[in-house]
């Protein structure tokens, strides 16, 4: 394991338990913090901020940072062949994409992990399968390293494994990004309990 990538991890466990603390800072009024890393310059404070992108979603149109200018948005990886925590993550993420379907604020963006199996087509059709509009919920693939790389802004683990289910190991968490790119909650995606709790801080980050 490289030290960005065990820095990344160390990090993510204290993500996590600051998620926990931003889901009930939610239930008594304050803000949700804004989660990673941060410098100080000139008496100012430097969040980390999701870096630009650019990917390709089921309808062959470009997602990027401009999809999202204004809007906060929910962030998972998957892969379609995932057998284990996939099928969980997305029904919590159909939760989440029907309670906020009519918010035209709310955007959900699920990134590909297997950039060779999940083409164009076949994010198509599993996003067919979850009747979802690809406006609101966009499922991206591009090049993996990229991908990869985003994995690691978001501070989750999603990597290749000969060893796991399908050759892939990722984490089953979502993310919350606000309309300044900062990482604001994170939840457990097979856990509905974290999800219901994920979406109070949806609510009362839209309420900022």
């Amino acid at each position: 394991m490289t030290t960005f990538k065990y820095l990344v991890l160390l990090f993510a466990i204290g993500a996590i338990a600051a998620c926990e603390t931003g889901n009930t800072l939610s239930d008594d009024g304050k803000a949700l913090p804004i989660l990673g890393e941060r410098d100080y310059e000139n008496g100012d404070t430097i969040y980390h901020k999701v870096p630009d992108f650019s990917f390709v979603n089921q309808d062959s149109n470009i997602v990027n940072n401009e999809t999202f200018k204004d809007k906060i948005y929910v962030v998972d990886f998957f892969f379609t062949s995932c057998p284990t925590i996939c099928p969980k993550v997305k029904q919590q993420m159909l939760r989440v994409h029907d309670r906020f379907k009519s918010n035209d604020k709310v955007y959900l963006l699920s990134h590909s992990i297997d950039t060779k199996r999940d083409t164009v087509a076949k994010l198509k059709k599993y996003a067919s399968a979850l009747d979802v509009k690809s406006d609101k919920w966009h499922f991206v693939t591009g090049d993996k390293d990229q991908i990869y790389d985003m994995a690691d802004n978001y501070f989750i683990a999603a990597q290749e494994d000969p060893e796991a289910p399908e050759g892939f190991d990722h984490s089953g968490r979502l993310i919350l990004v606000d309309k300044d790119r900062h990482i604001r909650a994170f939840c457990e995606g097979t856990d509905p309990e974290s999800v219901d709790k994920f979406m109070l801080d949806i609510d009362k980050l839209l309420n900022e």
